[in-house]
């Protein structure tokens, strides 16, 4: 059985979210990051990078989301066009795409805009300006297809949880209409509902007004 240690990030939720969809079986350890736990000894064995998630599947370990994704389409077969095909490397791309910019570049806009607001103008304005134009191309995908690639795949996993905090963002969705359509198609989804609220029960899933 897969182990996911995790913790309620989107990071973290992409995981849970991806293991609901594909309906495998698991169970969740939390790591309270607030509480510095990623940094414990049997933890680091597992994620050497003390960051969430990783995963364990039986005497396999793995740590980095996007690797995490890639490893349990493989195992299972779902939510990834065949390997090597075009449709391949454009869901590939995607979730490139999530790991190296929305992601770090938002995070940091909502590190300075939800936690540390007054600590740099400088830097509320470069990541607020960075996460409305990745937003923007988002939502120029977004009205081209239903889903990030012509079918829902980890890309979307990847990216909705991140698209979860645009209140942290300071983001309207309603901005980006393609954006929400698709983000309230897939909280939705009975997977995303349940895998939001793995390893803890933050309450329900946010929605644009």
């Amino acid at each position: 059985m897969i182990t996911l240690y995790s913790w309620s990030t989107p990071n973290g939720r992409k995981i849970s979210i991806a293991l609901e969809e594909m309906g495998l079986s698991y169970k969740s350890v939390s790591i309270d990051i607030g509480k510095d736990q990623q940094f414990a000894p049997e933890f680091l064995k597992i994620a050497p990078n003390n960051k969430i998630p990783a995963i364990t599947d039986g005497n396999f370990a793995l740590f980095e989301s996007g690797a995490i994704l890639q490893y349990l389409a493989a195992k299972t077969g779902k939510f990834s066009p065949a390997y090597g095909t075009p449709e391949y490397w454009e869901m590939t791309q995607w979730l490139m795409w999530q790991m190296g910019g929305f992601g770090p570049m938002i995070g940091q806009a909502h590190h300075f805009l939800q936690f540390k607001p007054g600590t740099s103008e400088y830097a509320e304005k470069r990541f607020h300006t960075e996460t409305k134009r990745l937003y923007g191309v988002l939502d120029k995908q977004l009205a081209q297809s239903e889903y990030l690639v012509s079918e829902l795949s980890i890309a979307d996993f990847a990216i909705w949880p991140w698209a979860s905090r645009f209140d942290y963002h300071k983001i309207n969705l309603n901005d980006y209409p393609n954006v929400c359509r698709w983000y309230k198609q897939l909280a939705a989804r009975p997977g995303f509902i349940k895998g939001y609220k793995v390893p803890v029960d933050t309450g329900d899933i946010p929605m644009p007004g």
